[in-house]
């Protein structure tokens, strides 16, 4: 076999070899179900960036409950809440409501902007802060303040928040901290299921961001509950 015959079938296996990590890649990462057979209970999280929602098909993928941003830092508040929490409530789709939080700003500050934008009613989730950015502040500062912000929201709506975190920032920040809070974490790998570094079972996965479903046009988060239907029921608020 002569060297340019042995240069062109490299060259061709080597691509098939592409080829076929990119199309295990977009089984992977590309459209992804909602129905994780492990899992009884499924959910989404959505923002301004998925746009205009039709919740009526949203509704008709199974979906049990969807966490959707409600405000940021001082003043943002996502202009397509109040759409999105309205319509989950006709669709009879489990809603919470979450803040992405700004270490940069007062997190009192922070908590009045959430409790003046969301109102929680029976059957809905807890209250939820997003933790993902530093803003350049030190660990201790970010730790005081997601504290501070945590007992305020309790104290208003009479629950726990749930702390939407991934893995790393669970290690640095929530273990150790705030091991009595239900944890939703954010690992994007469908196996094996995340392990938190200190063992904790987490209670909600966000385990793809590129999830595609009927009613949103591009990408959503998938969302998984680790327990029952049942299980589920006793996460909701009750009548106060």
């Amino acid at each position: 076999m002569n060297r340019e015959r042995k240069t062109a079938i490299f060259l061709i296996a080597s691509m098939l070899l592409i080829l076929a990590a990119i199309f295990f890649g977009v089984l992977l990462r590309g459209r992804m179900t909602v129905h994780m057979t492990d899992f009884e209970v499924h959910g989404i999280d959505v923002s301004h960036h998925q746009k205009y929602i039709n919740w009526n098909n949203v509704k008709a993928e199974s979906i049990d409950f969807v966490f959707m941003k409600a405000t940021e830092g001082k003043h943002f508040r996502d202009p397509m809440f109040t759409y999105n929490w309205q319509s989950a409530k006709e669709q009879n789709i489990a809603r919470g409501a979450y803040h992405f939080y700004r270490p940069s700003v007062y997190s009192h500050i922070q908590a009045a902007h959430f409790i003046r934008t969301v109102q929680l009613s029976p059957g809905d989730l807890p209250p939820v802060l997003d933790l993902e950015k530093s803003d350049n502040r030190s660990k201790a500062i970010i730790i005081k303040g997601v504290r501070n912000w945590l007992n305020i929201i309790e104290s208003h709506y009479g629950v726990k928040p749930i702390i939407y975190v991934n893995k790393d920032w669970y290690r640095k920040y929530i273990a150790g901290n705030f091991d009595d809070y239900i944890v939703w974490i954010a690992a994007y790998t469908t196996y094996p299921r995340p392990r938190l570094s200190d063992g904790k079972q987490w209670d909600f996965w966000q385990y793809t961001d590129r999830g595609q479903i009927d009613g949103i046009n591009g990408k959503v988060d998938l969302n998984v509950f680790s327990g029952s239907k049942q299980d589920f029921q006793q996460f909701l608020m009750q009548q106060r």
